[in-house]
């Protein structure tokens, strides 16, 4: 049995309690990938789940801004070793942790063997720790952020019923699909005037997702135009507190519920992949995709 091999097997059995690791993806930016993210950390948290949000949007990360806090570290303080894993960890509004992303993805991918066999035991821990882990990733796709949506046990695609939010998508699985086409993908529809467009704007992706990449998908939800959103964007405070029973939070309430109840089914049915830690290290070992 070679180091590999032996690696996978130890992770697997460490991973049986898991968190699910969960990476939130966009074709393009102002879909409000960010906002539905941290509101649906919320909800999870207001079901007694333990999440923590890892902002992943290089350059971009706005997790912070979006609730208010200021946050003074981030995982690139890991990386030059001035803090702890443990340290980034900041408690946001409604129940969830978050750590703030920096510029630290960039760094992750160059790191020598024993800096990432470091980071990989911090974060074993985390995964121990809590029962979803969110990487909100940047729009669209790069190379770095390639390998950790392809790392992850799932994605969530927030897309809005426009043509070119719909096409920056299908572009960002595409390039998914180079490398894996078994990964389970969820559409989440936002900013739609009624069910009914974000209904067949899900129905065209997905038809398209299978016909031209041969994947499939699975529709989330909707979530609509709601003025409460933009209200709450500016005040800095996640719309499910700030407007419990607006249209968008009841949406996002039936968007966590299935969720949930599909993850119950899950659970019994599927066995675990290979661990998200397992997955990244052949990456940092300079596997191939």
């Amino acid at each position: 049995m070679d180091q590999a091999e032996q690696l996978r097997l130890h992770l697997q059995q460490l991973n049986k309690n898991d968190a699910k690791s969960i990476a939130v993806i966009s074709g393009k930016g102002v879909v409000g990938k960010s906002n539905f993210t941290i509101n649906f950390a919320i909800k999870l948290a207001e079901n007694e789940k333990r999440v923590l949000v890892f902002d992943l949007d290089i350059g971009y990360g706005n997790i912070d801004i979006l609730i208010g806090q200021s946050s003074h570290s981030s995982s690139l303080d890991f990386f030059n070793q001035k803090k702890e894993l443990d340290e980034l960890i900041h408690s946001g509004p409604g129940g969830f942790d978050y750590i703030c992303g920096g510029t630290g993805l960039s760094y992750l991918f160059k790191m020598e063997k024993s800096q990432f066999d470091s980071f990989s035991a911090k974060l074993e821990a985390l995964f121990k720790r809590y029962d979803y882990i969110i990487f909100d990733m940047g729009a669209g796709m790069t190379e770095e952020s390639l390998k950790f949506v392809l790392s992850a046990d799932e994605l969530i695609m927030v897309t809005t019923p426009e043509p070119t939010s719909i096409m920056d998508a299908y572009s960002a699985i595409k390039q998914i699909s180079m490398h894996d086409k078994s990964i389970p993908i969820s559409i989440v529809v936002n900013k739609a005037d009624h069910a009914k467009a974000a209904h067949q704007t899900s129905v065209r992706m997905k038809a398209a997702l299978e016909q031209f990449l041969d994947m499939k998908s699975s529709y989330a939800g909707w979530m609509p135009d709601d003025g409460f959103v933009s209200q709450a964007v500016l005040r800095q405070i996640p719309f499910t507190l700030l407007f419990p029973k607006s249209a968008a939070s009841r949406a996002l309430h039936e968007i966590t519920a299935k969720f949930l109840g599909r993850g119950k089914k899950d659970s019994a049915i599927h066995p675990k992949a290979a661990s998200f830690l397992f997955k990244m290290s052949q990456f940092i070992r300079g596997g191939s995709y």
